[in-house]
């Protein structure tokens, strides 16, 4: 089912920031909790993360009100980018189709710049990320299979 989730970006902060979240919304994080770095399997062409870095969120879900999901992870700089005001929200698409994943991701890139192609990634999702025209940016993911 097609949904809409925030996702946010921090700087080697994230079990901190939803631990406390977690209390502030009184509710439990979505599927087997924080998703550390050390847990993601090595993908061609990605180099693995540096021993420091492996304990850091890959990814976490925690759902807060009315169906809303507060997602995140941890951007290390050692992966080549910096989190900083402005970079570090997005809004994240849960779309029905990969069809509709496409025409979304094409429209908000128009005027806009690709930040990652939509593709099939290790977590079984197709993915990718736009920053459109205004600045805002956008993550796909579609679970349905080609």
């Amino acid at each position: 089912m097609a949904g809409v989730s925030t996702y946010l970006n921090f700087s080697n902060q994230t079990e901190e920031a939803f631990n406390f979240y977690k209390t502030v919304f009184g509710t439990d994080f979505m599927g087997n909790g924080f998703m550390r770095y050390r847990d993601v399997p090595p993908a061609g062409g990605m180099p693995l993360m540096a021993p420091p870095n492996q304990n850091l969120i890959m990814h976490v879900t925690l759902p807060i009100l009315g169906g809303h999901k507060l997602m995140g992870s941890d951007v290390p700089e050692s992966i080549g980018s910096k989190v900083e005001m402005g970079n570090n929200v997005y809004i994240s698409l849960e779309v029905d189709t990969r069809e509709e994943t496409m025409r979304l991701f094409t429209a908000l890139a128009n005027g806009g710049k690709v930040e990652q192609v939509l593709q099939d990634m290790f977590w079984g999702d197709y993915y990718g990320s736009v920053t459109d025209r205004f600045g805002v940016k956008w993550m796909f993911n579609c679970s349905e299979k080609p």
